[in-house]
């Protein structure tokens, strides 16, 4: 094999006999030619064509013997040998073609007339020569076609050239009448050596020498038999291109031995990387096209590309499938007809409709795409509510102290105990542990540009705070537990892991943390509620404790309408939205399409896109952490010291005795003080003093956050529905 002119791409030697008898071509007539000249000495293979005296001049003839002369000379020129009184030289340039010369003795009458036919035979050389370069193997097979096409053409004109001579043996020919025969082939002849001088000095292969066919027959719209001409050689050249494409739209397989087709395959993309790498480029990158597409194919291009990816992707699936192929089916490419193009779309139709009644049927799409939102957007949160209960001590622990094996263990229990059980695919689900919080994710993705940069363009002008974002970020990474960290995972095979990829997970990921977090958040608020419901008539904290029941009913406010924004308002509407649209899609490309259409705008719509915005989400969520925690050490100390208490009827003190043990039990278990501390009336003042801190950091950031939304909803309509839940709480505490 040698290498050939496009990289990547060998082809077969030819033979030595065909360069070591060159005979075989008459290539050999002219190097003798042109080293003569360079040589400075007559030729000696004159003697080859004709008989006579080489040093005697045609013009002691008389003109009728001359022009007998001169048509033998001709009909030799115009198969490419050298006469006696019409010689060929190289031109002087280093790429300039044969030139044919005639005795200057010559009557000048005679003269005129040869030359007017020479042109013809310097073409007919062009031609001949382009003819036997480019049937070697390495310039492809659209050459080879071209080639081919113009040997049958030359062969019409050897046999041409043989009548003639017939006629010029019987005495019937005479110069003039040769003229006049080859008028006719002038302006063919002349096109043809057109397009063969640009293809050589181009050294164009494949669509190029298409390209160029269908641009000359379009420039040569004034001579119809050169125009005609030339619509025929494209039709055959294009025939074996043509071939290629069949086998692409109608199996899927590229059968390209010269990397001619306008369609490139990167065998190093392997289908596993869509499950592994969030910037996976199979679907993309795995065939694309390729620059230097045929005119005539250029706009159906993406059809035969996504025709070929379809039948390929059934292929990699095992099913056996093929476009039905009829007699009528087969390409070709005939001036005006477009028939092909017809034939392009019916086997788009037929492979686009295979392959998505094989994922919607066969692999349950929808099905699995309703089990993703049971899990990761809580549609059916019971075994979330199992999980967090079973696993709150492993959950607690820093992220890198978790074990993922317990963990798993646990929510298959969750997940068997509860309605998730029902689901045919609850075992695929399984859990992971993030290394770093949700903000540091973002941020993350963001400069590496992991499925976020095409969405990140509006929130990029909401960067002011960078510093301080930076600052919390790695603040967040010393404190920050398994609550914090904890996502779930999903495994997914081939084909669904088209649509369900790596880079999909990954925005289910993050819509799941921010879900995940934000009822962990709320779960501890409603705990913080039940104790104080525990401390109503214990008087021995005063009014104090009222305001840290109006500053806990705020929290819990702020989470429930965040909650009820980012599932009723955003998940809900948008996740039927897409279902309706799913039930119409045509194409595994609209599925994807419409697919990652709802996922990037439930990021967008839950602030995973707006970085400003999202901090103070956080920021609140850790004061609302910080609160609960606080009143969680709080009450267990002071449930045992009023004073009061004998007061108090002996059905309701036995009722909130139990309340009061119940909640401390839970508290203490999750909290696990060291000691009993134990309320004096300093510690009064302190908690005061606390609350009053967390009132005021509170409003502060919550006034920041309606704000925030506010000045966005303009532009973004959205936003104005949680501002509009959140009104009055920056206000009424």
């Amino acid at each position: 094999m040698s290498k050939s002119y496009i990289e990547g791409v060998s082809y077969p030697t030819t033979p030595d006999w065909d360069t070591e008898r060159p005979f075989l071509t008459g290539q050999i007539y002219l190097d003798i030619k042109v080293t003569g000249q360079r040589t400075g000495s007559k030729s000696s293979s004159i003697d080859t064509f004709k008989n006579g005296d080489v040093n005697r001049a045609i013009g002691i003839f008389t003109p009728s013997v001359q022009e007998l002369l001169v048509i033998d000379d001709l009909l030799f020129a115009m198969t490419g040998i050298e006469g006696m009184y019409i010689s060929m030289k190289r031109g002087r340039a280093k790429d300039s073609g044969i030139v044919f010369q005639v005795d200057a003795s010559m009557d000048l009458a005679l003269q005129e007339l040869a030359k007017r036919i020479l042109p013809l035979c310097e073409n007919y050389m062009v031609i001949h020569s382009f003819v036997e370069s480019r049937s070697h193997f390495k310039h492809g097979l659209v050459n080879h076609a071209f080639a081919a096409t113009l040997r049958t053409i030359l062969q019409d004109y050897h046999a041409m050239v043989a009548q003639l001579e017939h006629q010029f043996r019987l005495g019937r020919l005479s110069l003039q009448g040769l003229w006049f025969f080859c008028q006719p082939m002038m302006g063919a002849i002349q096109a043809l050596t057109t397009v063969v001088q640009k293809a050589s000095a181009q050294n164009l292969s494949g669509s190029a020498i298409l390209n160029l066919l269908q641009n000359q027959a379009a420039a040569m719209a004034g001579d119809n038999a050169a125009r005609s001409l030339l619509e025929k050689l494209s039709q055959y050249a294009s025939a074996a291109y043509l071939g290629i494409l069949e086998r692409w739209v109608y199996e899927g397989v590229i059968d390209d031995p010269y990397g001619e087709f306008f369609i490139a395959e990167d065998k190093t993309l392997q289908k596993e990387s869509l499950t592994e790498d969030c910037n996976a480029k199979y679907w993309q990158q795995r065939y694309s096209l390729k620059p230097g597409i045929p005119s005539f194919l250029l706009n159906s291009a993406e059809t035969i590309l996504t025709t070929g990816k379809y039948l390929n992707v059934l292929r990699e699936c095992g099913h056996s499938v093929q476009v039905p192929f009829s007699e009528n089916a087969k390409l070709t490419n005939s001036g005006s007809d477009r028939r092909y193009l017809e034939c392009i779309n019916i086997a788009y139709n037929f492979a686009s409709a295979e392959l998505l009644n094989l994922i919607t049927h066969k692999y349950d799409l929808m099905a699995r795409l309703r089990s993703m939102k049971h899990y990761f957007l809580l549609d059916q949160g019971d075994f979330l509510v199992h999980f967090m209960d079973t696993a709150r001590d492993e959950l607690a622990k820093k992220p890198a102290a978790i074990s993922v094996e317990k963990l798993q263990s646990l929510l298959d229990l969750a997940l068997r105990t509860s309605i998730a059980a029902t689901d045919p695919f609850h075992e695929d689900l399984t859990c992971c542990v993030e290394r770093t919080s949700l903000l540091v994710q973002l941020d993350t993705m963001k400069k590496m540009g992991n499925g976020m940069s095409d969405l990140n363009t509006e929130a990029e002008s909401l960067e002011g705070d960078k510093s301080n974002s930076d600052i919390s970020n790695q603040s967040d990474s010393i404190s920050i537990t398994g609550l914090e960290t904890f996502s779930l995972d999903y495994k997914v095979q081939w084909p669904l892991s088209l649509i369900l990829s790596k880079k999909v997970l990954t925005k289910y990921q993050l819509i799941f943390r921010l879900l995940f977090h934000c009822k962990h958040v709320q779960r501890e608020l409603c705990g913080t509620w039940q104790a104080h419901q525990g401390t109503r008539g214990v008087k021995s904290l005063g009014t104090t404790i009222s305001g840290s029941y109006v500053l806990c009913q705020n929290m819990l406010h702020f989470m429930q309408s965040l909650v009820h924004y980012l599932t009723f308002e955003v998940l809900e509407p948008n996740w039927h939205v897409m279902c309706d649209k799913l039930q119409n899609t045509e194409s595994i490309d609209e599925v994807m399409q419409q697919h990652d259409f709802f996922l990037s705008k439930c990021q967008k719509e839950c602030l995973l896109l707006w970085p400003e915005i999202l901090q103070k989400v956080e920021k609140l969520k850790s004061i609302c952490l910080q609160y609960a925690a606080a009143i969680h050490w709080l009450i267990p100390s002071v449930s045992v010291l009023d004073s009061d208490a004998s007061k108090i009827n002996s059905s309701e003190s036995v009722i909130r005795k139990e309340i009061l043990n119940k909640t401390t039990n839970r508290i203490r278990s999750r909290h696990r003080p060291l000691a009993n501390p134990v309320w004096r009336s300093s510690d009064e003042e302190t908690f005061k003093t606390t609350l009053e801190k967390f009132e005021e950091e509170f409003t502060e950031q919550m006034k920041g956050l309606i704000i925030a939304l506010s000045s966005r909803s303009q532009s973004e309509p959205y936003l104005a529905h949680l501002a509009q839940g959140l009104q009055g709480l920056g206000n009424n505490l």
